[in-house]
């Protein structure tokens, strides 16, 4: 029973003691209170966790629509109209950064924000064998979802652990170099330590920061993400080899990381390959570079109703052990064919391993295409 169903069945207990009755309400009409009223009763520690995740989805999904108006209406509209000419000035200054491993601050990616956002789901990380600190490393990020939350609350902030359990090691998400173009926005992924995921980005990083530097690739991307559907675990890498030859060029470490639950958190519209909506989503991703999928989460209010937030199931990261690679020049295909089977077959093992901490089937594996 419920938090929410045992506070009503208390309420209800009190009411008929004091009126002398023993017949309980119909339970049809106590389900449709308990739905209706719920919110009432919810826990702070809950509503507080919901609101640092409706933080999140706000920060990356309305600021950006913001980003399209908002300037302009300062600009026309405002006594404020100067600021935008001055963030316009910083913007161009700073327009570098996210490719020059951007402005990691320790305070944003500890804030007790995260530790909220993890625990609504909740999300955890496990950690599989050490990384040094002497070496750099590329981590593959797997599957992507919807928003790929596993592996941004891993590696752009300590939520679950990340700096405590791999002490050393500086980590950075790369993602796509839209997501720097809009105004403010940019500046929180900057301070949590994101990156452009270029060759431009990966080689600054990777060569001219020193050692115990981590940069994580959701690797599937956009296509993996209309892919991303409940208890399915299909990943678009087969045909992925450039981040095994960057690898071999900048004498980067591979370490597969898998986000057990990740595709768990939302719900997708049907759209298996040859039907019309996937074919309307890939010209659209082809067009624009991504495609967003027609998702179906959670309310604020009620988990019963379809809404933006997802929902609350439970992410675990794992971080596998790091695949040993030799800084080379000029790799040939050979050499980037040879590591590319050695990652598959180490993030392979790495679900076989551990899908039993989220009660997946022993006959279900991962599907590379």
């Amino acid at each position: 029973m419920s938090f929410v169903q045992r506070r009503f069945s208390e309420m209800r207990l009190r009411l008929n003691s004091i009126s002398g009755k023993t017949k309980l309400p119909d339970k049809k009409v106590f389900s449709l209170v308990s739905t209706i009223l719920s919110p009432l009763l919810v826990p702070w520690q809950r509503r507080l966790e919901t609101l640092a995740v409706m933080g999140f989805i706000f920060m990356w999904v309305i600021l950006p629509i913001m980003d399209l108006w908002v300037p302009f209406h300062i600009l026309f509209n405002t006594r404020w109209w100067f600021l935008v000419p001055l963030y316009a000035i910083w913007f161009y200054y700073d327009f570098d950064t996210p490719r020059r491993a951007s402005r990691r601050w320790n305070w944003a990616r500890r804030h007790v924000f995260w530790k909220y956002f993890a625990s609504y789901f909740p999300l955890r990380l496990i950690k599989t064998a050490e990384l040094s600190p002497d070496r750099n490393y590329i981590i593959g990020s797997h599957p992507h979802g919807m928003f790929s939350i596993g592996g941004f609350m891993a590696m752009s902030t300590n939520a679950t652990g990340f700096e405590d359990k791999f002490p050393g090691i500086k980590s950075h998400i790369m993602t796509l170099n839209g997501q720097f173009y809009f105004p403010l926005r940019r500046e929180f992924g900057i301070m949590l330590g994101g990156i452009e995921v270029s060759k431009e980005s990966l080689e600054y990083t990777l060569t001219k920061c020193g050692k115990g530097r981590a940069c994580a690739i959701v690797v599937g991307g956009a296509t993996e993400a209309l892919d991303a559907h409940p208890n399915k675990n299909t990943l678009t890498l087969k045909h992925r080899r450039g981040f095994c030859r960057y690898a071999l060029k900048f004498g980067a470490d591979l370490v597969p990381m898998y986000n057990f639950g990740e595709n768990d958190l939302y719900e997708q519209y049907d759209n298996p390959k040859g039907s019309k909506l996937r074919a309307v989503q890939e010209k659209i991703k082809t067009l624009f570079g991504l495609c967003p999928p027609l998702l179906r989460g959670r309310s604020i209010f009620n988990q019963y109703i379809i809404g933006l937030l997802p929902f609350r199931k439970p992410v675990t990261t794992v971080v596998g052990r790091p695949i040993r690679v030799t800084q080379t020049d000029e790799p040939t295909d050979e050499q980037v064919d040879e590591l590319h089977a050695k990652y598959c077959e180490s993030l392979y093992d790495l679900f076989e391993e551990y899908k039993h901490l989220h009660s997946i089937p022993p006959d279900t594996h991962l599907i590379f295409q």
